[in-house]
């Protein structure tokens, strides 16, 4: 009986880890349609603001139906996504509790724009206003055209979310720190070889996964508001598009990267 238990155990593991890796790959494959979908809008030059905006709006549905997936599935094994085996170890070196930092995508924000500033000013470009009408239509402006006002709403949501991002990472080191005057310590003292199965272990290792999982799911939610924030409210359409193209290529070259880098050190 023990060994069909530990048989069963086993390949709902497997299933499990399947599903985990599954729902990545889904969601890499649907960043690359919408960076297609994306650039196909930016390189048309597109003055159609509800269209530049709804692309945008879908682009962040997309992200959080991944969120919500994934949420879903940490609930039977958070520490995977901590550490994802379905990553490659150069992406993994970047997380911040099972994803990329909620600033990261602000100070995208400030790089994208002070790039697209310098290839203006280089190239000689000056538009006057009705120039930039014409040029972007409702779309607004691009990356390089940010105004004093929404540079400001910039500043005041990376300052607020750097508060939050303070908050998650105190709780998380709390976490790990606790291990200390967890049960698992005394235990683990006590036990009588190193490893030793019991009930306790179960029991406490299932509270600090389900702890992580909570924790988790409020820094998905972090990442998720800081992005709309940014799309939905600060940004003009262009910008907005822009912008997504900006991270979604960042993210998808770092796991390219990561793949041919871990294929020369064999690890593939």
């Amino acid at each position: 009986m023990e060994s069909q238990a530990t048989s069963t155990a086993s390949a709902t593991a497997i299933y499990m880890r399947d599903r985990f890796g599954c729902c990545f790959r889904n969601w890499m494959a649907q960043q690359h349609l919408d960076l297609d979908e994306l650039l196909q809008a930016v390189s048309a030059d597109s003055g159609d603001a509800e269209k530049l905006r709804s692309l945008a709006g879908k682009s962040i549905q997309h992200f959080r139906d991944y969120l919500e997936a994934r949420s879903q599935l940490a609930q039977h094994d958070a520490p995977s996504f901590f550490c994802p085996p379905w990553c490659t170890s150069f992406e993994n070196s970047f997380l911040w509790i099972g994803g990329c930092r909620p600033t990261l995508a602000i100070r995208l924000v400030y790089s994208s724009s002070g790039s697209d500033l310098e290839a203006q000013l280089a190239g000689g470009a000056r538009r006057c206003d009705d120039d930039r009408s014409n040029g972007s239509g409702g779309g607004g402006g691009n990356l390089g055209e940010i105004t004093a006002s929404q540079l400001k709403s910039i500043n005041e949501l990376h300052m607020k979310t750097l508060r939050m991002e303070e908050k998650l990472s105190s709780r998380m080191a709390s976490m790990q720190e606790e291990i200390a005057d967890d049960p698992l310590a005394l235990i683990a003292k006590r036990s009588g070889r190193v490893g030793e199965e019991s009930e306790s272990v179960e029991r406490v290792m299932k509270r600090h996964a389900l702890s992580l999982a909570r924790v988790l799911t409020e820094a998905d939610e972090l990442r998720l508001a800081t992005l709309r924030e940014l799309v939905e409210e600060i940004l003009t359409p262009l910008q907005a598009v822009e912008f997504l193209v900006t991270t979604k290529k960042l993210h998808l070259s770092i796991h390219e990267w990561g793949k041919r880098r871990d294929s020369v050190l064999g690890k593939v």
